[in-house]
């Protein structure tokens, strides 16, 4: 199985676990957890996939996105803008409108949607029953 390293600094020699073999990684250092962080909110992989396509206006996402709340969207956007993934231009005209479009960097995170997409047709095609999800759940130990 491969694996895949993250470039991130090691802790402190003060924080290093008693028996590490490798060095672990902060948190605020794993690129993994970077990531996660931007794109984990509700809503925010949907607005990528939809983003992914082309340019939209704002009404056309609160429309593909049925049922996310006006605030929601927007904060979503702006939290995207801020991290460089979605541009947005506004349009001077009556009444006026926004256009937002991925940037380069936001369309990084297309392969790992359509990995996504793909993962999840495979799921939905061939779904657990309740039963067997049930005795899988009781048989994984947690802790």
């Amino acid at each position: 199985m491969a694996t895949m390293t993250d470039n991130a600094a090691p802790l402190g020699e003060d924080e290093q676990p008693a028996n590490a073999a490798e060095p672990k990684l902060a948190p605020a250092q794993c690129a993994v957890a970077a990531c996660a962080d931007i794109v984990s909110g509700k809503w925010t992989l949907l607005l990528l996939r939809d983003l992914a396509t082309g340019p939209k206006f704002y009404s056309d996402l609160e429309r593909s996105l049925a049922g996310i709340s006006p605030r929601t969207l927007c904060d979503r956007l702006k939290v995207l803008g801020m991290h460089g993934l979605v541009s947005h231009t506004r349009i001077k005209a009556l009444p006026p409108r926004s256009i937002y479009e991925l940037t380069e960097r936001g369309f990084e995170l297309v392969p790992v949607i359509e990995t996504m997409r793909t993962v999840g047709e495979a799921l939905l095609a061939s779904p657990l029953d309740v039963v067997t999800a049930a005795e899988i759940a009781a048989d994984t130990p947690c802790g």
